[in-house]
């Protein structure tokens, strides 16, 4: 295998690309995912469009504006001409974004692209620490972050690393000194196997991976179960609540509709009931979220307010049976199952239309083949559980971690899930195979919240698991054995829950705890988990 000739001035993410023997085996057997050498996939969804459409086509909308393609092209250029006249950014080097889902946010994204940058894509939930832990493993040169979650960004202190602001007063503001340019910038002329994006996804030690996709990458996510299974129209107008920080928003909210000329509604942050006002005022056709907010639209009974929709998509964690029939009764549409990983950048088993089948995941997306392997690495027999293996365009590329040689096993990406495939090669989800807890379409490793916890004082020790929940499908629940003299009370679990939110992402704290005066372990005093996860599915 051999790479084409890198635009990247800065080798860094291509230096550390794993040995090529490491890599998954990659399927191009579709035509459309065949791309040419040279390719800027920021180019390919802006300036591409605009050819075709004309710039002055609704691009991304909010509920207080609304741009243009024209209009988002120019700030990109703007963004472009701020990191490399202002900041010396030069292709290669690595650019942190962190902000909640609104256009500036998706300026910046291709901006950096179109300088050659590579996109270090963040949630902005997360604290100090794990901003620190992924710098040091992505090391940006330059982090553009939303006005309104610099704290935690400044409390990171990232050694050498430039903050710009956006959204914000002043002179030093992204917005500012955009405005203070003229727009025009000539985008780097990128390899298709130039790295464009670094997307960290967590693993059961807590230590994130960071998963490093190329430009063809990016397009092919949308040349495949975008084109084949969501199937978007140029006036279709998408909108989701997962964060553009998850591969799954990125997609869903940016490089699917954007890829056909359509239009996204970006919200910073909506209840289910305000996401399905958002879908009636604004004849929203494409919904991206989890099961979790499918089912409580239809508990608070606002389904009447979901006729403009042609597509849901859910993902994220296993969609019920159940809750698919009662939406497809309440709505008429059958909402699109599917399942992704980071290290595959989207979703790769999915179906739709006379294609489904409730309760199961899908058939494998067209340009991916899967299959669920036995513990001897041999296919399993059709309706006996195995581990997930699948192959496409897309495939796991560590930044310089060892534990590339588990996610990739003879050529196959090995998801980590426990699935069955039935006669028809539908495949069924049963569990994940890691200590990794999926609650409302969050990905939590477990280990990093007893991390958490343990920093504590009155925490002796604990150990984390995911509860069944009738809303979230899993919760976190952790059970704790306190100091000696601490009280096991209300007041406690509260003090505990605070300080896990003020040390991780909030959403990741322990919504159960229980205390327990010692937990299972093995005689070297191993941890039992799965004893652990026993006790989680016992729980009321």
């Amino acid at each position: 295998m051999e790479l084409s000739p890198s635009a990247h001035v800065d080798s860094f993410c291509r230096d550390r690309l794993p040995p090529f023997e490491q890599w998954p085996d990659l399927l191009f057997e579709l035509p459309e995912v065949h791309y040419p050498d040279r390719l800027n996939c920021g180019t390919a969804l802006l300036d591409d469009v605009i050819a075709a459409f004309g710039p002055d086509r609704r691009c991304l909308v909010t509920p207080q504006q609304s741009w243009t393609y024209g209009d988002l092209l120019h700030r990109a250029q703007q963004v472009a001409q701020v990191l490399t006249e202002d900041l010396g950014l030069v292709p290669g080097n690595r650019v942190l974004l962190r902000g909640p889902n609104n256009p500036w946010l998706v300026a910046c994204w291709f901006g950096v692209l179109r300088a050659g940058g590579v996109v270090v894509t963040t949630m902005p939930l997360l604290r100090a620490h794990e901003l620190t832990t992924l710098a040091e493993i992505s090391l940006p040169t330059v982090a553009i972050c939303d006005h309104r979650f610099l704290d935690e960004l400044n409390a990171a202190a990232v050694p050498g690393l430039s903050v710009v602001a956006y959204g914000g007063e002043g002179d030093d503001d992204l917005t500012a000194r955009c405005a203070a340019k003229p727009g025009v910038f000539a985008p780097v002329d990128t390899a298709a196997d130039d790295v464009a994006l670094v997307a960290f996804t967590s693993g059961t030690t807590g230590r994130p991976k960071a998963t490093m996709h190329f430009h063809r990458d990016v397009l092919a996510n949308a040349d495949t179960f975008s084109r084949h299974i969501i199937k978007p129209e140029p006036d279709d107008l998408f909108t989701g609540t997962p964060p553009l920080g998850f591969t799954f928003g990125l997609g869903g909210l940016v490089v699917f509709p954007l890829r056909v000329g359509a239009a996204t509604l970006l919200t910073e942050r909506a209840t289910p009931d305000e996401l399905a006002d958002l879908v009636a005022d604004f004849g929203v056709t494409v919904l991206f979220t989890a099961p979790t907010a499918y089912r409580a639209i239809l508990a608070a009974g606002l389904a009447p307010r979901l006729t403009s929709l042609r597509r849901c998509i859910s993902a994220g964690e296993a969609l019920p049976a159940a809750v698919w029939d009662a939406f497809h009764a309440a709505t008429g549409v059958r909402i699109i199952d599917g399942i992704g990983a980071t290290e595959m950048l989207h979703v790769f088993i999915s179906a739709a239309d006379d294609d489904i089948r409730p309760g199961a995941t899908g058939l494998a997306v067209p340009g991916y083949t899967a299959e669920v392997l036995a513990p001897d690495g041999g296919r399993a027999p059709d309706g006996e559980p195995g581990l997930l293996a699948v192959k496409g365009p897309t495939g796991c590329r560590y930044l310089d971690d060892a534990r590339q040689l588990t996610y990739v096993k003879d050529g196959w990406n090995i998801t980590g899930d426990t699935y069955i495939r039935d006669a028809d090669g539908y495949f069924w989800y049963q569990a994940r195979s890691d200590d990794m807890i999926i609650s409302s379409g969050y990905n939590i490793a477990g280990p990093e919240v007893e991390q958490a916890l343990l920093a504590h004082p009155d925490v002796v020790e604990c150990g984390v698991a995911g509860a069944p929940d009738a809303a979230r499908g899993t919760i976190v629940m952790a059970f704790v054995v306190l100091r000696e003299g601490v009280e096991r009370d209300e007041a406690t679990v509260k003090a505990l829950q605070d300080f896990v939110k003020a040390t991780v992402a909030p959403y990741k704290y322990p919504r159960a705890v229980e205390f327990v005066d010692a937990l299972p372990r093995t005689s070297n005093g191993k941890l039992l988990r799965a004893e652990l996860h026993a006790w989680a599915a016992k729980s009321p």
